[in-house]
Order: structure tokens, then sequence, then C-alpha cells
């Protein structure tokens, strides 16, 4: 799996805010927003998986 460069602007409140809890956790803001961008991903990823399985057992 390669890397790829992903650019984008963010007003600067926004970015002081990630700043803040990227330092909460000693991590970069880079490291911070990947961590979050891919979790938020597997939540996606899980729900759709309960409501799958969900349909697939006919519970409502």
């Amino acid at each position: 799996m390669g890397t790829s460069v992903l650019s984008l602007r963010i007003d600067g409140e926004l970015l002081d805010r990630l700043r803040d809890h990227a330092a909460k956790r000693g991590m970069s803001v880079q490291d911070y927003v990947v961590r979050t961008l891919i979790r938020d991903d597997f939540d996606e990823r899980f729900q759709t998986a309960v409501e799958e399985t969900e349909k697939f057992y006919g519970v409502t």
C-alpha cells in the first residue's frame, strides 16, 4: 500500500482547535487528523455491518 498527499485549506480557528486536540494526545496535527479519519471510517463500516446483520436476521 502506497501513500498519497492530501492538501486541504482550513481556517485558523479550526487549525488551532486541531492543534489543541492533537497536543492533548501527544500527536502531530497530521497524525491526529489521520487517526480521526480512520476511526470515523471504521465506525461507518461497523455500523453498516451491524445494519446488514440485523437485516439478515430480521431484527428491527
